[in-house]
């Protein structure tokens, strides 16, 4: 990936970098239940190298070493529940022991970064082009997701082609619930998981909403109050919605060294985080094309109940 030379200009403390991720993320704006913050670090230490990632994963941990990277900063908390141990017979307990032992500090932005202007959902929505941009709901005092217009209505397919562009691949794809042919106009965007605010976006007149990890039960009873009309809805994935972010947190970050007087070199992560490595389509009554079915169409029967054979 693209990165930032660090020629003709000086090399920052963690803690100087520290204060221009809080200044663009807060912690304070974390939602309650959230982990944010310096993880593993001395604030002392220099910062030649950072590497940006959706997930401390086991493997991003290794990216980072094999880069060396002075700082991962991560948008999902390495430490989000309580543990007791971190030996390295855990893989949380690996993953502090390869940081610490390879010196690298890590950062997390999870929420803070949710709610921020240069962060997930804004990034999600500047992928769409919405304009007239406005945030979705307000939790805990602060802005979640964000709700705009297209330049000009398109149909849900176009819609969601043109955002499987600006994605990065995942085996998954993008699930979608809605006619292919409907027209959108406004279009409700939610990086992460989204189905918590399915009633701010029936109150925002969205025409389909861009999110992430819709379950079920949630996701059908939605799409019954809508009677086959309006809101659709489009599951992007977890990782595909957030991943929009890094870029933008890179080029931010590299800003506000850069007015310091200080810069480093700043790498998003290659490593797809996404839990899931293939997708095997059911082809039972589905078009071998697209594998796309009519609403409401249920399985196709086997040969002995159809009467065949």
């Amino acid at each position: 990936m693209d990165s930032a030379a660090t020629d003709g200009h000086r090399t920052p403390s963690l803690a100087e970098v520290l204060e221009v991720l809080r200044g663009l993320y807060p912690e304070d704006t974390a939602q309650s239940w959230d982990q944010v913050g310096l993880v593993t670090g001395d604030p002392d230490q220099p910062v030649r190298s950072v590497l940006l990632a959706v997930d401390p994963t086991l493997d991003v941990v290794d990216e980072a070493r094999d880069l060396g990277a002075d700082l991962l900063v991560t948008h999902h908390p390495l430490l989000l529940r309580g543990v007791h141990s971190v030996a390295t017979t855990t893989a949380k307990g690996a993953a502090i022991t390869r940081l610490v032992v390879a010196d690298v500090a890590l950062y997390c932005a999870h929420t803070s970064a949710d709610v921020a202007d240069a962060g997930v959902s804004p990034a999600l929505a500047d992928a769409l082009g919405l304009l007239d941009v406005e945030p979705l709901a307000v939790e805990e005092g602060q802005r979640l997701g964000r709700v705009g217009r297209l330049a000009r209505p398109t149909t849900l397919r176009s819609l969601t082609e043109h955002l499987a562009h600006a994605l990065p691949p995942t085996p998954v794809g993008i699930r979608v619930s809605g006619p292919a042919d409907a027209q959108v106009a406004r279009v409700a965007v939610l990086g992460g998981a989204g189905d918590s605010l399915f009633d701010e976006v029936r109150a925002s007149g969205a025409d389909v909403y861009v999110t992430s990890d819709l379950r079920h039960h949630p996701a059908l009873e939605m799409r019954e109050e809508a009677r086959g009309g309006a809101p659709y809805l489009v599951d992007a994935g977890h990782f595909a919605t957030e991943w929009l972010w890094l870029d933008v947190a890179r080029e931010a970050l590299l800003q506000g060294l850069s007015a310091r007087g200080a810069t480093v070199e700043a790498t998003v992560s290659t490593r797809t985080t996404d839990p899931w490595t293939f997708l095997v389509p059911t082809d039972g009554g589905c078009d071998s094309a697209d594998h796309t079915r009519t609403q409401g169409a249920g399985p196709a029967r086997p040969k002995e109940d159809a009467g065949e054979g």
